[in-house]
């Protein structure tokens, strides 16, 4: 019975591999996929995670603006600014302001923090002033 389910697939172009009879009796069978999947045609990324489905923390972006301002400081500007959504720059006010402050004393330059309204949690700018 296989035999004659494999040579009934034969008119198939795309490849098909079969396995076996499972333990119900069902026929286990893969089948290339020829086409994009239905969830690429129909959805498109997420803007704030980019399809990664996750997004980073208000403490990641923290850290990640900080190196980011950390390594401009070879500029030498005469003020830094930080922009970001309001839950990282609640967070740099809270819990992150010592490291604000042992940063902003390293550089020896003014840090300030300004919040953007239309930036989603992952989005942040460091301008030099």
């Amino acid at each position: 019975m296989l035999g004659e389910f494999k040579k009934a697939l034969a008119r198939d172009h795309t490849r098909i591999s079969v396995n076996d009879f499972s333990s119900l009796g069902l026929v286990e069978m893969t089948r290339k996929r020829t086409r994009e999947s239905l969830a690429h045609v129909l959805c498109e990324p997420c803007p704030t995670c980019q399809g990664r489905g996750e997004v980073k923390t208000a403490q990641t972006v923290c850290y990640e603006s900080c190196a980011k301002l950390s390594a401009s400081a070879q500029f030498n500007a005469r003020e830094y600014r930080i922009l970001a959504s309001q839950q990282v720059i609640d967070l740099f006010l809270d819990e992150e302001s010592q490291a604000l402050a042992q940063l902003s004393d390293f550089i020896a330059k003014p840090i300030a923090l300004l919040v953007e309204t239309i930036y989603t949690q992952e989005q942040y700018d460091v301008i030099l002033m």
